[in-house]
C-alpha cells in the first residue's frame, strides 16, 4: 500500500513538474507577446497617420483635379492605396497578437490552478505516506490515548508539510520568477541593444539590476521568516524593532510604528522566539488582508509579564461572524494557549482590527 501511495505521489509530482516547466515558458512568450502588442500598436497608430495624410491629399486632388497633373494624381492614388494595404496587414498583425496574448493569459491561469491543486494534493498523499511510514514512538510515550496520540501525531506531520509546501510555493513565487525574468530579460538585451540604441540597452541593464536587487532582498526575507538571528543576539525588542523598520521602509503606502514601554530585559530564548512571532503573524495579517494606512506595535515589559498590542486602522472584519478564521488567528491562539497567556481579538468591519496579547514572564 505504501508502495502505490509513494508512486500515486511521484506521479503527481511529475504532472507539477511538466506544468511547471509548461507555465515558465508561457510566461516567457507572454512577456514577448506583450512587448511584441506595443510596439506593433505603435506602429500602427503612426501607419493610420500616413494613411489618413495621404486620403486627405487624395481629397484634395479629386476636388480640384485639374490643377494637377496625371502622374501627380497616379503617384498620390497609388501611395494612398500602398498605406491602406499596409495598414490593413498590419491591424491583422495586432489582432492576431492580441488573440494570442489573451489566449496565453487564459492558459496561466488554467495553470496556476493545476499546478496549486497538485500541491495541495501533494501535500495530501505526503501526510498519509508519513503516517504509514513513520516512527511515532517517541511520541507515543508522551500521549497515552490511542486516538490522542494519532491526532497528534497527524497534526505534526501536516505542519512540515505545510511548511515545506509554504517555502516551495515562496521560493518558486518570489527568487525562482525573479531569475527566471533575469535570465529571460538577459537574452532580449542584445536585441534591444541592435534594434533601440545604447539607452535602450543601458535601461533594460537597469531594470534587470533591480530584478537581481529584489532577488537578494526576497531571499533574505525567506531566511529571515525561517529564523531571526538577531533574536539570538540582540533579543526581543531590537529584533522587533528591526524587523519592523525593514517592513516599513518597504511599504509605500502603509506607515508602520513600533512603541516601547518598560524597561527592556532578555527572555527565554523559546518566549522570545514565540513573542516575535506572534507579532509578526498579525503585522503580515494586518499587511496581506487590512489594506490598512497606519500600523502600530506597542509593547510593554512588566515585571511578571510582556504585554503586547497590535493595531490597524484597515478594513476589519466581524470575528463572531467568521465561520472561517484562519489558519493564521488559529495557530495565533493555540500558541498564546501553550504559553498560557491571553489573546483578545477586537475587529469590526471599517473600523479596523486591535489584537491585544499578554504572556507571563
Amino acid at each position: 500500500m505504501k508502495e502505490t501511495i509513494q508512486s500515486s505521489k511521484e506521479q503527481i509530482f511529475e504532472i507539477s513538474e511538466q506544468t511547471r516547466r509548461e507555465y515558465e515558458t508561457l510566461e516567457g512568450e507572454l512577456e514577448d507577446t506583450r512587448r511584441k502588442v506595443s510596439e506593433i500598436i505603435q506602429q500602427t497608430n503612426e501607419k493610420r497617420h500616413q494613411a489618413q495624410v495621404a486620403r486627405n491629399r487624395l481629397a484634395v486632388i479629386n476636388r480640384d483635379f485639374n490643377t494637377f497633373s496625371n502622374e501627380e494624381a497616379k503617384r498620390v492614388y497609388d501611395d494612398a492605396n500602398e498605406y491602406r494595404l499596409q495598414l490593413a496587414v498590419m491591424e491583422k498583425e495586432e489582432k492576431q497578437l492580441r488573440e494570442r496574448r489573451d489566449q496565453i493569459e487564459r492558459r496561466l491561469l488554467q495553470l496556476d490552478d493545476t499546478l496549486n491543486r497538485a500541491e495541495l494534493l501533494v501535500g495530501q498523499v505526503s501526510i498519509v505516506h508519513n503516517f504509514l511510514d513513520g516512527d511515532l514512538r517517541e511520541v507515543g510515550e508522551m500521549v497515552e490515548d490511542a486516538k490522542e496520540k494519532q491526532a497528534f501525531g497527524l497534526k505534526i506531520i501536516q505542519a512540515q508539510e505545510e511548511e515545506r509546501r509554504r517555502l516551495a510555493r515562496e521560493i518558486h513565487d518570489g527568487p525562482a520568477q525573479l531569475l527566471a525574468n533575469v535570465l529571460l530579460r538577459s537574452e532580449i538585451l542584445g536585441r534591444v541593444y541592435t534594434e533601440h540604441g545604447i539607452d535602450a540597452a543601458l535601461n533594460e541593464l537597469q531594470d534587470v539590476r533591480k530584478s537581481i536587487k529584489g532577488s537578494l532582498s526576497e531571499v533574505r526575507r525567506i531566511i529571515y521568516d525561517l529564523r531571526p538571528m538577531a533574536l539570538d543576539d540582540l533579543g526581543l525588542i531590537p529584533t522587533l524593532k528591526k524587523y519592523l523598520d525593514g517592513l516599513a521602509d518597504e511599504q509605500e503606502e502603509t506607515e508602520i510604528r513600533f512603541i516601547l514601554h518598560g524597561n527592556e530585559y532578555r527572555l527565554e530564548v523559546n518566549l522570545e522566539v514565540a513573542l516575535f512571532r506572534l507579532v509578526q503573524e498579525s503585522v503580515q495579517n494586518a499587511l496581506k488582508h487590512a489594506n490598512a494606512e497606519q500600523i502600530s506595535v506597542k509593547a510593554e515589559m512588566r515585571t511578571t509579564q510582556v504585554h503586547l498590542i497590535i493595531q490597524d486602522d484597515g478594513r476589519g472584519f466581524d470575528p463572531a461572524g467568521s465561520t472561517n478564521p484562519g489558519f493564521g488567528i488559529i495557530g495565533m491562539k493555540e500558541r498564546v494557549n501553550e504559553l498560557k497567556g491571553d489573546v483578545k481579538i477586537e475587529s469590526a468591519k471599517g473600523k479596523g482590527t486591535k489584537i491585544t496579547i499578554t504572556i507571563p514572564t
